[in-house]
């Protein structure tokens, strides 16, 4: 996809994840990683972020999912799937398996002069289900030897059990780096590469979760819901009735 001001890269058989995205002449995602967790942009569906021992109960059933980051499932099915075109900015896939849940996941990507919008819908096919999701950016901490700023303000975070998964238990927002989900964000996200490029990230989710404990890349992800959902506080889905979540991302360059 291209615009008169930037370049996207689409891979569909990676997850339907932004492989390259470029303005001004600069890469801004890290374009390959050590697994097909690490890299690019890419949806979380039909869960956002760990599911604990890769295992839920939904409806008295008790499910089992692959065991992706140690112990426990991570990042839903769709950024492992192949996805195919359906028109020219939107894109589709099953859910499974190994998701136990018969269903679809729909992206849409939009890509204008100086924006880039963002829509995925989780779809039931048969029956209802829970579900969370979201999208998972990796962008570069530098670029042409220019170092990333954020701009981040959330109300609270989310303490962590020693396992590494958001509890629903509300904290103070402590000086990072951090792994972790944070509410009450009242103002977009902004990433600014000074003199280089200045984004914002607005979405209609509710939760953010935080990654920049890497030197070279910060992750900044809207989810529906924080880590663990599938336990915890499951959005249900039903034939007709899908999780939706929007997000847009505007560049500008610095005055």
């Amino acid at each position: 996809m291209s615009s008169p001001d930037a370049d996207l890269v689409v891979d569909l058989d990676r997850g339907c994840r932004i492989a390259s995205m470029r303005t001004g002449g600069h890469e801004l995602l890290v374009r390959e990683g050590p697994s097909p967790i690490d890299w690019g942009m890419y949806p979380m569906a039909p869960y956002a972020g760990r599911v604990r021992n890769g295992s839920f109960e939904f409806n008295g059933n008790r499910y089992e999912l692959p065991r992706t980051l140690g112990n426990h499932a991570v990042h839903g099915t769709a950024y492992l799937q192949e996805w195919e075109q359906d028109t020219p900015t939107t894109f589709v896939t099953d859910l499974g398996p190994p998701w136990p849940f018969p269903g679809f996941v729909r992206q849409e990507i939009r890509l204008d002069a100086r924006s880039l919008d963002l829509r995925l819908e989780v779809h039931a096919t048969d029956g209802e289900m829970p579900a969370s999701c979201g999208w998972h950016p990796w962008f570069r901490r530098v670029i042409a030897d220019t170092a990333l700023r954020i701009g981040f303000r959330p109300g609270f975070m989310l303490r962590r059990d020693p396992d590494g998964i958001a509890t629903r238990e509300r904290t103070e927002v402590p000086e990072g780096p951090w792994d972790d989900c944070f509410g009450d964000v009242t103002s977009p996200p902004v990433l600014e590469w000074p003199g280089l490029l200045r984004m914002e990230v607005t979405s209609d989710c509710r939760w953010w979760v935080v990654y920049d404990e890497r030197d070279y890349a910060t992750c900044i992800e809207p989810q529906t819901a924080p880590p663990d959902a599938l336990n915890q506080d499951p959005y249900v889905v039903r034939p007709g009735f899908p999780l939706v979540a929007n997000t847009t991302i505007r560049w500008t360059e610095p005055k």
